[in-house]
């Protein structure tokens, strides 16, 4: 597989790392009060949800560095899939830009592994 390719699948897996962060730790700090533009009672009442959707996003991470360790195309689009997915769905019913942050940048990367030879990894 293509040191493009791998790159930005781990590009996506950064990216799930810090919506980990954001979601998980910073979701009713100031930061991520203006980063999802969220009122701070809004914030506080919905901390153990949002807790719960970063750790989702970083089971997504790790699937994809666990996918580019092991070298396996495999796990790569399995977890690029999944991430597609949940960007899609995140696009429709949360925020639009979902789709393009999340889920546009994984799909390219799943296009990417998608074109390349099953003999490759």
């Amino acid at each position: 597989m293509s040191l493009i390719t791998n790159i930005l699948i781990g590009i996506v897996a950064v990216l799930h790392v810090y919506f980990l962060v954001l979601e998980m730790f910073l979701w009713d700090t100031s930061f991520g009060i203006k980063a999802f533009g969220l009122t701070p009672e809004f914030a506080a009442a919905s901390k153990v949800l949002a807790a719960n959707q970063g750790l989702y996003n970083g089971f997504l991470a790790a699937g994809l560095f666990w996918g580019l360790c092991a070298g396996r195309r495999d796990l790569k689009i399995f977890f690029l899939l999944c991430v597609v997915i949940a960007g899609i769905f995140g696009g429709l019913t949360a925020k639009t830009s979902i789709l393009f942050v999340q889920a546009l940048p994984a799909l390219i990367a799943l296009i990417l592994v998608l074109s390349t030879s099953r003999n490759q990894t």
